[in-house]
């Protein structure tokens, strides 16, 4: 019987081992982007791309750095308003609300959410809401069903215009899971709750 339970221990510390190994491991590492007033942790080093959008008239300058690790895309999209296109953020925001929330068929009022937090710049802890999507799948965008964890972020900085930040965890592998069941562990929090203006 001791030989049965000492098999039966060697067998689940090995199928532990055998779990973490097939997993991704999480690196994970402060990421300071000052040029876009913020800093995060990222569970790898993330990659960084810049682009231009045409809005009404106006050219919006858009930042996003991302990283993968197995199935899942951590991304943070800054956007900086300067001058008169500040006035246009309620616009923009809604615009990028909508690009998101469309695509899961919900909206901001039905969507699944919780309370998250971060911190501003005088490093006081702000609340905001995180929402957990499920995408399905389609053979135009993409061919397996995602899931997607998401939360915005507002700010304006005085003489320096306005903010605008998208935090999005994608998973892209989904099978039959609950979005906020597996987005709200201790292998996404961090990126969310950790993230700070500067």
């Amino acid at each position: 019987m001791f030989r049965a339970k000492i098999a039966q221990a060697l067998l689940s510390i090995a199928l532990i081992f055998g779990m973490l190994a097939c997993s991704p491991s999480l690196n994970w590492r402060t990421v300071q982007a000052p040029e876009e007033s913020y800093a995060t942790l990222f569970p790898a080093k993330p990659d960084k791309l810049e682009r231009n959008l045409p809005f009404q008239d106006q050219v919006i300058h858009q930042v996003l750095q991302a990283a993968k690790v197995g199935d899942d895309i951590y991304s943070v999209s800054s956007i900086h308003l300067v001058g008169k296109q500040a006035e246009l953020m309620p616009k923009i925001l809604e615009q990028l609300q909508n690009n998101v929330l469309n695509r899961a068929g919900v909206n901001l009022q039905n969507a699944v959410s919780q309370e998250s937090y971060y911190r501003n710049a005088n490093q006081q802890r702000m609340a905001a809401k995180s929402y957990f999507l499920e995408i399905p799948a389609s053979e135009k965008n993409n061919a397996t069903r995602q899931l997607m964890r998401v939360m915005w972020i507002t700010g304006t900085v005085e003489n320096d215009g306005a903010w605008i930040y998208q935090l999005t965890v994608l998973r892209t592998g989904a099978s039959n899971e609950d979005p906020k069941t597996v987005l709200n562990n201790e292998a996404f929090s961090p990126f969310f709750e950790e993230f700070k203006l500067d």
